[in-house]
């Protein structure tokens, strides 16, 4: 099983770049782990916010490959604590074949199109945080997950 960040958008930030190429790099050492991204759509001043989120949306659905279990990164998710995370990734590496693909959509979130695609959603807070920094959280948490499943030193309780 492969795992797959889909994110809308090139991460600008120079810290957020350097900490989120650190925690892929720390991930992979465990799995197969890809961050993939869509490129942000172009003159925008002339869409709606939901011309806009379709438009990422057809963008998301052309990336996404047959047997993707797909999961959205929202609000609206189930959340969890960190060691309920380790668990759930285990029980996806035990059921999904082919790519776990986590998604971050856009600055408006996900067209109808994408939720209708997606077998879950999972929030990473109640707190909003900006589409850079989440990455990094999600990263993060993934790596977390990955020390926890494995008894390595990261994860404290």
């Amino acid at each position: 099983m492969k795992f797959v960040l889909l994110v809308v958008g090139k991460t600008v930030e120079k810290h957020y770049i350097t900490a989120i190429a650190d925690y892929v790099e720390r991930v992979k050492h465990y799995a197969s782990f890809d961050m993939e991204v869509i490129p942000e759509l172009k003159n925008t001043k002339s869409l709606s916010m939901d011309q806009q989120k379709e438009k990422e949306g057809e963008a998301i659905l052309k990336t996404l490959q047959p047997g993707d279990v797909v999961v959205l990164l929202d609000e609206h998710g189930k959340e969890f604590r960190s060691i309920e995370f380790a668990n759930w990734i285990e029980r996806k590496m035990h059921t999904v074949n082919k790519r776990l693909v986590f998604i971050i959509g856009g600055p408006y979130g996900f067209s109808p199109s994408v939720y209708q695609a997606a077998q879950e959603k999972i929030s990473l807070s109640k707190m909003t945080f900006s589409h850079q920094m989440i990455r990094l959280i999600f990263v993060e948490q993934l790596y977390r997950a990955m020390t926890i499943l494995n008894n390595g030193p990261y994860h404290h309780e």
